[in-house]
């Protein structure tokens, strides 16, 4: 027989919870601790008490990096916003110390640099030689790394003659070139003075000058890019050019269907990387010609160097200033970098 309706409340299940909150606790739809939805308290506190030995190991490179790395980056940019040279900055004069007298001059050292001809000068150049070596370095090693992942006799010995260029510290080779490029006594010339051909002004002529310094740095970077694309090429199923192949696929088919998309996660981070090492190599400009002739192969990153160590007075602030736009503008092209790959479908 059902119990008559009396008007009054249902009594609360036993434990003294309603049915409604039991429905709630059942379903995970009512917390009771009190804390926003969707966001863990103690967060970073449970990261540090579960991974405390990653914390431990990575808090050596992080203080290490900001001793090396962040300290003289953020002094680089106080010194951009100055007007500081050799002669008023502190200095020892004997047992005289003298104070620091510069001052502090805002954003006239960019305005002077971004207006002026010599910095748009200098980086018109240092792109072309950036886009020249990344470009036939980049073509190069894949070319060599597509030989190489064929099963040819003397493979082995062909890989470690080519990876030599890279395992020859980087000063060496380029004092090995500027030899080579002697317009005396060359080895260069000796071969063209042997066909009856003049002598070529190689460092001295500013057009063969840009032609020596990309060469040496194509030279130079060969042996990374091959070894890195071999390793994108060895990671690719051979399954896929065998089922191409029974489909009648062509070589060049094979190549443009297979070998470059299973070539991108490899092929997008090394042209990056080669292309910040080259926008910054130092060594292979000021080794070879010091900039010149003239100012012919000057980039950013030598030009920088030379305000600071070679004219005089020598311009600190200059410097700072030329340094915290390179570094501006790698930040900025590594974004779009990533921006393009993002719309292409690529994570990185």
């Amino acid at each position: 027989m059902a119990a008559a309706d009396t008007g009054r409340p249902v009594a609360p299940a036993a434990g003294g919870k309603s049915p409604a909150r039991g429905r709630g606790r059942a379903t995970g739809r009512e917390t009771t601790t009190g804390a926003a939805p969707g966001k863990a308290p103690g967060g970073l506190r449970r990261s540090f008490s579960t991974h405390w030995y990653a914390w431990t190991m990575v808090a050596p490179v992080v203080v290490v990096i900001g001793v090396i790395i962040g300290y003289p980056l953020v002094r680089g940019v106080y010194l951009s916003l100055t007007n500081a040279n050799e002669r008023n900055v502190e200095r020892s004069i004997g047992v005289n110390e003298l104070p620091a007298t510069y001052e502090f001059v805002g954003l006239d050292n960019y305005r002077d640099a971004l207006t002026g001809d010599q910095f748009l000068a200098t980086l018109g150049w240092t792109v072309l030689w950036t886009v020249a070596c990344v470009s036939i370095t980049f073509g190069l090693g894949l070319a060599l790394a597509n030989i190489l992942n064929r099963k040819i006799a003397g493979r082995s010995f062909y890989r470690m003659l080519l990876v030599l260029p890279w395992a020859v510290p980087g000063f060496v080779s380029v004092f090995a070139w500027r030899f080579l490029y002697n317009e005396d006594s060359g080895l260069f010339n000796k071969i063209l003075a042997g066909g009856g051909i003049d002598a070529v002004p190689w460092l001295n002529d500013p057009t063969w000058a840009k032609f020596a310094v990309i060469s040496v740095n194509v030279w130079l970077g060969i042996p990374f890019m091959m070894v890195a694309l071999l390793g994108g090429l060895q990671s690719i199923p051979g399954e896929l050019y065998e089922a191409a192949e029974m489909d009648g696929a062509s070589p060049w088919q094979r190549f443009r269907h297979i070998t470059m998309p299973g070539l991108r996660p490899v092929s997008t981070t090394v042209v990056l990387l080669s292309t910040i090492w080259t926008f910054n190599m130092f060594p292979v400009i000021f080794l070879l010609t010091r900039g010149g002739p003239g100012e012919a192969t000057q980039i950013l990153v030598t030009q920088a160097y030379k305000f600071s160590f070679e004219i005089s007075p020598r311009d600190f602030a200059q410097s700072s200033t030329w340094g915290v736009l390179i570094l501006v503008l790698l930040m900025l092209f590594a974004a779009v970098y990533r921006r393009v790959l993002r719309k292409q479908g690529d994570v990185w």
